[in-house]
C-alpha cells in the first residue's frame, strides 16, 4: 500500500495576488461551486481551553468524519490546512495554495496531498482521485481569474436551483409592492434576482453595507431596501450576537426581545456579553418559501470567512517563525485562536520600523518592539501549540450593528414593535442625541390661533423628520413641541442640525442642543428609548439654545469629523453650570448668521 500522494498544479495570470486572493481563498464559495456537499461541525472544549472541531458528512457515498485543524494563511500569499480523518478512505487530506508575484502577474500553485487509510483509499488514489480533483480545481481557478480580470460577471459558473413559476409570480408582486412602498429605491428587482441566482454562501448572511458596496450604492437606500423586503416577504431578518474574538454569530434571534444578554462561543471557549454598538448585528436571509437554504458548512473557517484576519499561523511550543508580509497602516489586534490575551496596536509607520515581535505564552499576547526593520516575527512561549492571529480592527465596517439600524428612521417606522424585553437594557457605546424645541410656541398659538399654529408645528415636525431621515438618523420621540432624535454617526447629527437651522420654518425659531456619548437602550412606552447622562446633557444643552442657533457639547464639537464640518463656521466657546452636573460644562454655540452660512458652504 502506498503512502501519501501529492499533486501540484501551476498557472500564471496577469492579475496581482491582491486581486486573486479574495476569490481563491474564499473556500466556502469555492467548495460550493465545485459541488461539494455541506457538512456538520461539532466543537468540543478541551481541559486546556482549546477546542476540538469534529467535522462529519457524506461525500461520494462515503460517510466521513475528521478532525478539522485550523487553516494557516498569509494574505494575499497563500494558505494550507490538514484534515485528519477518523472515518473514510483517507487518513489525511491537505490542500495548499500559493500566490507568488511574477512577471507583472501572479504564479498560482495548488497542491493537494492525500494519504489512504485503507485499501479503498489506496484504490481511489491509484484510479486518479487527485487528478480528477485537480481538473475541477483548475476550471474554477481559471473562472476566478477571469472574474478578477473583469471579463466574467461572476466568480464561478454557478447553476442556481430552478424556480417554480408560482414563486416567480409571487416575487414579482413583492418587487412591485416594495417599490410602491418607497423603500425599493429602484433596487427591488436587483435584490430579487440576487436571491434567486446567487450562491448560497452569499445568502446565508446578507449584509446590507457589503451589498451596497458591491452594487456601488449608498448604504441607506440598501438598508431601507432590506428592511422593506422583510415587510413584503422577500427576506427574513436575524439579530446576531457576535463573539468579540472570532466575530462568529454564536446566538441568533428573529426579534430583539429574544436576543440573549450574553452567549458562549464554543470556537473560542469564552463567555461574552451584548453591546449594541460592538457585537449585535442585523443580517438578512431569503424567505424560506422563496429560496430555502441547506444546513451545514461548505467550509468552517477558511481565510475569507474572516477577511479581516491577515495572518493566521500555528506554532509549536518554543517555535519562532518569521514571515514575509507587508501590513498596511491602521489598527491591528494581535491574539491567539485559542482562549487567551490580546493586544491592540496602532501601526502607523510601515516600512519606517519593524512590526513588533508577537509573543504569546498561552495567557497573554505581547507586542515587543524590534530594534531594526525585518520580517513579521511570531513566537510561541507556551508549552502547547498556539495559533497566532494578526487581524485588522475594521472588521465591523460591513456589520450593520443594532445601534446603527435602531438609529434609522426607516427601521423605527417599519419595526416599531422591535423592542427589548421589559426590564432589559443594552449598552450603547456611543450615540449622538439631538434635542429640539420651538421657542415661544405658547405666544405663537396666541398670535395666529390654535388651528393655524398647530398646522405650522405639524409641518415643522414633518420637515424635521425628513431631514433627520436624510441624514441617517431617527426620531426617538416627541414631547409637546420638543423632539429627541438619535444618530449613529456624530457628523450626520451635526449636518442634520445645520440643515434644519439653515431653512427654519417661517414664523418659528428652533432651539437645538446636541451631545454624543455612552448610554443605555431600554423599552419605554412600547418603543426603544435611551437613558443616561448623555441624554440628560443633550437635553440641558437644548435649554441653553436661544433659538436659531445650535449648541454642541465640547466632546461632540471636538470629534475630528464634526470639527471639520463646523470649523468654517467659527463657533463660539462658552460654559455654564447645568442642573445635575457638578462642574461647569463647556460647549460650542453656532449663532444664526454662522448657521445660515452653512447653506452656501455646502
Amino acid at each position: 500500500m502506498v503512502k501519501a500522494q501529492r499533486r501540484t498544479w501551476v498557472w500564471w495570470f496577469d492579475q496581482p495576488p491582491e486581486r486573486l486572493w479574495p476569490l481563491l481563498a474564499d473556500t466556502p464559495r469555492f467548495n460550493e461551486a465545485m459541488g461539494l456537499p455541506k457538512y456538520q461541525v461539532e466543537e468540543i472544549p478541551r481541559p486546556d481551553g482549546t477546542v476540538l472541531r469534529i467535522g462529519s458528512g457524506t461525500a461520494g457515498g462515503f460517510r466521513l468524519e475528521w478532525e478539522e485543524e485550523p487553516f494557516q494563511w498569509i494574505a494575499p500569499h497563500g494558505f494550507t490546512q490538514t484534515r485528519r480523518f477518523r472515518k473514510g478512505p483517507f487518513s489525511t487530506v491537505s490542500p495548499t495554495l500559493k500566490l507568488t508575484p511574477e512577471r507583472g502577474g501572479t504564479e498560482v500553485s495548488y497542491t493537494l496531498e492525500a494519504a489512504p487509510s485503507n485499501p479503498l483509499g489506496w484504490l481511489l488514489l491509484r484510479l486518479g482521485f487527485l487528478d480528477k480533483f485537480g481538473t475541477k480545481t483548475e476550471k474554477l481557478v481559471r473562472e476566478a481569474a477571469a472574474h478578477a480580470a473583469d471579463s466574467k460577471p461572476h466568480p464561478f459558473d454557478y447553476a442556481a436551483p430552478p424556480v417554480d413559476p408560482a414563486v416567480t409570480q409571487r416575487i414579482d408582486g413583492m418587487v412591485a409592492a416594495l417599490e410602491e412602498s418607497g423603500n425599493g429605491h429602484g433596487l427591488a428587482r436587483r435584490l430579487a434576482d440576487h436571491l434567486l441566482t446567487a450562491q448560497e454562501v452569499d445568502l446565508l448572511q446578507i449584509r446590507p453595507l457589503a451589498l451596497a458596496r458591491s452594487w456601488d450604492s449608498s448604504p441607506r437606500p440598501v438598508i431601507e431596501l432590506c428592511l422593506g423586503a422583510v415587510k413584503t416577504g422577500l427576506l427574513t431578518l436575524r439579530w446576531n450576537l457576535l463573539c468579540p474574538r472570532c466575530r462568529g454569530a454564536k446566538a441568533t434571534a428573529a426579534t430583539l426581545d429574544r436576543l440573549p444578554s450574553g452567549a458562549h462561543c464554543p470556537s473560542c471557549n469564552i463567555d461574552y456579553g451584548r453591546d449594541f454598538t460592538r457585537n449585535v448585528e442585523l443580517t438578512f436571509q431569503p424567505a424560506p418559501a422563496l429560496r430555502p437554504l441547506t444546513e451545514g458548512e461548505y467550509c468552517l473557517a477558511g481565510p475569507m470567512t474572516t477577511p479581516h484576519v491577515h495572518v493566521q499561523q500555528t506554532l509549536e511550543p518554543g517555535e519562532v517563525r518569521s514571515l514575509s508580509v507587508d501590513l498596511p497602516a491602521g489598527w491591528w489586534r494581535l491574539r491567539t485562536l485559542e482562549p487567551g490575551g490580546s493586544v491592540d496596536l496602532d501601526w502607523r509607520e510601515p516600512g519606517a520600523a519593524s512590526f513588533p515581535l508577537i509573543v504569546a505564552d498561552g495567557d497573554t499576547v505581547r507586542a515587543v518592539p524590534q530594534a531594526s526593520p525585518g520580517p513579521l516575527s511570531l513566537e510561541n512561549r507556551a508549552s502547547h501549540p498556539l495559533t497566532l492571529v494578526v487581524e485588522r480592527r475594521d472588521w465591523v465596517a460591513d456589520a450593520l450593528t443594532a445601534h446603527q439600524v435602531t438609529a434609522l428612521q426607516a427601521f423605527r417606522d417599519m419595526f416599531s414593535d422591535e423592542v427589548l424585553r421589559p426590564g432589559d437594557e443594552v449598552a450603547i457605546g456611543t450615540v449622538t442625541l439631538m434635542f429640539t424645541d420651538l421657542k415661544g410656541s405658547t405666544a405663537l398659538y396666541d398670535r395666529v390661533g390654535d388651528a393655524h399654529a398647530f398646522h405650522m408645528v405639524r409641518e415643522h415636525f414633518a420637515v424635521l423628520a425628513k431631514t433627520v431621515r436624510e441624514h441617517d438618523g431617527a426620531i426617538v420621540k416627541t414631547i409637546g413641541d420638543a423632539v429627541m432624535a438619535a444618530f449613529a454617526d456624530p457628523a450626520d447629527a451635526v449636518r442634520a442640525a445645520l440643515a434644519i437651522q439653515s431653512a427654519p420654518p417661517e414664523g418659528l425659531a428652533i432651539k437645538m442642543g446636541l451631545h454624543s456619548g455612552a448610554c443605555v437602550a431600554v423599552t419605554l412606552n412600547g418603543r426603544l428609548d435611551y437613558f443616561g447622562s448623555t441624554v440628560n446633557l443633550a437635553a440641558r444643552l437644548e435649554g441653553l439654545s436661544q433659538g436659531g442657533d445650535i449648541v454642541l457639547s465640547d466632546r461632540l464639537a471636538s470629534d475630528p469629523v464634526v470639527s471639520a464640518v463646523i470649523s468654517p463656521l467659527h463657533s463660539l466657546v462658552e460654559s455654564a453650570e447645568l442642573k445635575g452636573f457638578g462642574a461647569p460644562v463647556s460647549f460650542r454655540r453656532l449663532v444664526p448668521d454662522m448657521v445660515n452660512s452653512y447653506t452656501a458652504l455646502s
